[in-house]
């Protein structure tokens, strides 16, 4: 199939390989290849989620068996999200510089060694440590995910397929809940504490992902960014190749109009021009959103055991509550390309904080549980949505250093807010911290709609 091949400068009018790579990439149909590729790197959003709401389960644990106080649980809840937050702005920016790929690599195989030996911790100290270089290992997990799948995915499908790739991702939640209940309840398998077991399964589950990864082709977009232009036309045409064989189709032609340069941008652009006011959106955004989405998530075992539930009781009405995430990412996947993403947002967190204030004054098991499910779907049609524009609204020389730095704030806003959320929820209960949660989720609409771009249905190097 001769017409598959991709185009040479002298085919073309002397256009340089790798300004094309981008627009051949974009034109292709969905096939199988994508959705392999969709499934292999969404599965690594499985830890990276499974990690973020582990640390609510082991405060809720810990806190029974170790006897811990109010500002230890914080602890147990921030020190993973300190270390994200110094993962995040580190790997990000060299996953600009050294590859996306090889970070894919390098993320995954130190939170797996962490996570494992934070199983073995004797004591609080230990864990804290041991829990902040797992999420050291973990900090541009979803940073990654996000880059990669955008660099390869035609632009008509992007956002359903990055969506799916959560889908997958957020099984991890109720999972480690679930988890949680029924290990707390047997209090030990096999004669070691359960909390270690989710440890463990974390660890081991990374490193059999680290495996299935290392056949993941670096990305074409970066490559050329980078002036290895030959090696990008040799990806990119194998992708080709299969595309057409999987598809039985002769693949369109890319259009001359459709060629962008890609070039290297230096980390400066960042605060020029339009980017400026993207990235001052984005920054504000991703401080906002991390009180209505993590806090629920990370903080919800702990309002539970407030509001007067047993640990295994709070363990079980999280892990109802967490399904709401798996199925409010599937819920998305045919919204997310037929709504602009910019809407979607604004009106998903505008149901989040409707719910999160309904959870905050419930007191019937029934009414926990449906807000806090509620909740949850809002929460990952919001979730995925962000997800899939944040990658959109930035040049690919610096798409993964910019995303990363402004993720970081809110790993590191996941820091103090455990330390802020549980003072409140000591001195004036449930109701005041999801109420503050709302008017924050408020500012965080006001933000996006005043300063955010149109992105959906475009090409990347067009937005």
């Amino acid at each position: 199939m001769t017409d598959i091949a991709s185009p040479t400068p002298e085919r073309r009018g002397g256009t340089p390989i790798g300004h094309r790579a981008a627009a051949r990439l974009d034109r292709l149909p969905p096939s199988r290849w994508h959705r392999r590729i969709t499934l292999v790197v969404g599965i690594g959003a499985f830890f990276d989620l499974y990690e973020i709401f582990l640390g609510g389960v082991l405060a809720a644990v810990l806190a029974e068996q170790w006897h811990l106080g109010t500002t230890a649980r914080s602890w147990v809840i921030a020190a993973g999200f300190l270390g994200m937050f110094v993962g995040a702005n580190v790997l990000s920016v060299l996953a600009d510089r050294l590859g996306r790929r090889r970070m894919f690599m390098v993320n995954l195989a130190a939170y797996s060694a962490f996570s494992l030996l934070s199983a073995f911790a004797p004591n609080i100290q230990w864990l804290l440590v041991l829990r902040f270089l797992s999420g050291l290992g973990l900090g541009a997990e979803l940073v990654l995910v996000d880059t990669y799948l955008a660099e390869f995915l035609p632009r008509a499908v992007r956002g359903r397929y990055i969506a799916h790739a959560y889908t997958f991702g957020f099984v991890g939640v109720p999972v480690a809940a679930l988890l949680g209940a029924r290990l707390v309840a047997g209090h030990q398998v096999l004669g070691v504490e359960g909390w270690r077991w989710l440890l463990v399964a974390g660890a081991l589950g990374a490193g059999f992902l680290q495996l299935m990864r290392r056949q993941l082709p670096e990305s074409p977009r970066w490559l050329t960014v980078h002036g290895r232009e030959e090696e990008a036309d040799r990806i990119v045409r194998g992708i080709e190749e299969r595309v057409a064989r999987e598809s039985g189709t002769t693949l369109p032609s890319v259009p001359e109009a459709e060629t962008v340069p890609e070039r290297k941008v230096p980390l400066g652009e960042m605060f020029r021009g339009d980017f400026r006011r993207r990235t001052l959106m984005w920054w504000t955004f991703q401080v906002l959103q991390t009180v209505g989405y993590y806090g629920f998530g990370s903080l919800a075992p702990v309002v539970l055991t407030a509001k007067g539930h047993t640990v295994t009781a709070s363990l079980l009405y999280a892990a109802l509550s967490f399904c709401g995430y798996p199925i409010g990412s599937a819920l998305s996947v045919p919204l997310i390309d037929r709504i602009e993403r910019r809407t979607l947002i604004v009106a998903s967190a505008l149901g989040m904080a409707a719910c999160g204030l309904a959870f905050g004054f419930a007191v019937a098991t029934w009414a926990i549980v449906t807000f806090g499910f509620l909740l949850t779907v809002c929460s990952n049609v919001f979730s995925n949505a962000f997800h899939v524009y944040q990658t959109e609204i930035f040049p690919t020389g610096l798409r993964s250093s910019a995303i990363g730095i402004a993720y970081s704030l809110s790993r590191l806003t996941s820091v103090v807010l455990p330390f802020v959320a549980l003072s409140v929820l000591a001195d004036l209960g449930a109701a005041a911290v999801f109420s503050g949660s709302a008017v924050l989720m408020v500012l965080l609409c006001l933000d996006v709609a005043l300063l955010g771009p149109r992105s959906t249905g475009r090409s990347l190097e067009r937005i």
